[in-house]
């Protein structure tokens, strides 16, 4: 018997390993459930109802009508043959009467009615040295609009037309937009009739992009095309949150990379165009850079924040304050200056004749020089440096 046992032992052991083996490696062939080798966090199952939305139809027929069409006409006035001012033949015999062909351009533009007075708001590049402009309302009815003011340094121009009953768009806020939040976006692309393209918010706070002076834009992927310009960009519920404005895309179509104004800085620019013609802005007159690493370890600042002065405008408020070029600017106001943009946009918000303190330092040595802030000339009458 012992014998028995110890001859059929060790098989008998092997055949339990291997089926303890086979059982941890295929349980579900003996009817056990297969447990992973990884955790995962579900999330919990819903209590009720999901509650997605299925259609944006509410949203769009509460905006669209407040969104017009806009035909401009300009004349364009160019020699009728484009090398001749640099011929020399052409210059000797017409000199500088050189025969010259004028035209009329058409082009196209979307505006948002903001009031029932008729103000709209569209781009400034939709408008600009336009001869004529026509707003198509989506009833049917159409108009001449005239131009009651313009700011090219947001982009922006602000319209009226003479009309009555005017469907007027429901503002939003466009400070508390998140990323990811659904938007629309209502205008008249190549001229087609009004159009609505969806997609989300890609980004807010876009700047840097060389497009306007003043940057603060909403990024999303919802088509934007020419026409669109000066049209709307609404949220889920039809609230208005941006002016489209501009779009990068490497073929001119769009390639789910478009811009708008938030609708906040939009009425800003609306409201002091209504009120005195003009946006007012505050003005230094310094033109500044960012303290990067290389000037930082020039200034011996390594690691600290500061703007550089690159230029002073002659006979600006800078200069009369006696800030000069290479001075590293440290606060304006009290407020740390970590990026120019954002110190120059300080600037801008401040009214003119009001005095503020600037911390600078000038070959090492701090110095606190205290500016009255000028008003901000047109881009046209900037004056030189």
């Amino acid at each position: 018997m012992i014998h028995a046992l110890r001859y059929l032992g060790w098989p008998l052991l092997v055949g339990l390993l291997v089926a303890l083996l086979i059982i941890q490696r295929y349980p579900h062939w003996v009817g056990l459930e297969n447990k992973p080798e990884y955790t995962l966090q579900q999330a919990p199952l819903p209590t009720g109802p999901q509650q997605g939305p299925y259609s944006y139809a509410t949203a769009v027929s509460g905006a669209a009508p407040a969104v017009a069409n806009l035909y401009t006409t300009k004349v364009i006035d160019k020699p009728q043959q484009p090398l001749a001012k640099d011929d020399p033949l052409f210059q000797r015999f017409f000199g500088d009467s050189l025969p010259r062909q004028r035209r009329m351009e058409s082009s196209l533009g979307s505006a948002v009615i903001m009031s029932p007075e008729g103000y709209l708001l569209t781009n400034n590049h939709v408008t600009a040295n336009a001869e004529q402009i026509v707003v198509a309302l989506r009833d049917g009815r159409e108009t001449l609009a005239r131009v009651i003011g313009s700011d090219p340094e947001t982009d922006l121009a602000v319209l009226k037309i003479d009309l009555t009953d005017l469907p007027v768009i429901t503002l939003g806020r466009s400070d508390s937009i998140r990323v990811g939040d659904v938007t629309l976006a209502i205008g008249n692309p190549f001229g087609v009739g009004q159009t609505v393209t969806m997609g989300i918010i890609s980004a807010t706070g876009r700047n840097q992009l060389g497009l306007n002076t003043y940057e603060d834009f909403i990024q999303t992927d919802a088509a934007i095309n020419r026409g669109n310009s000066g049209g709307a960009l609404v949220d889920a519920t039809g609230h208005l949150i941006g002016i489209n404005t501009a779009i990068i895309s490497e073929s001119g179509g769009s390639q789910g990379i478009g811009f708008a104004i938030p609708v906040k800085l939009a009425m800003e620019v609306m409201k002091a165009i209504i009120e005195h013609g003009q946006v007012i802005r505050g003005w230094l007159g310094v033109e500044v850079q960012s303290l990067t690493q290389e000037l930082a370890e020039s200034f011996g600042q390594a690691g600290r924040p500061g703007i550089v002065v690159a230029g002073v405008y002659r006979d600006g408020p800078a200069e009369r304050a006696g800030l000069r070029p290479g001075d590293l600017i440290l606060s304006i106001d009290g407020i740390q200056s970590s990026n120019g943009r954002n110190s120059m946009n300080q600037v801008a918000r401040t009214r003119p004749g009001d005095k503020i303190d600037i911390d600078i330092l000038r070959n090492g040595k701090p110095l606190t020089l205290t500016a009255e802030v000028g008003m901000r000339p047109p881009v046209e009458n900037r004056p030189n440096k």
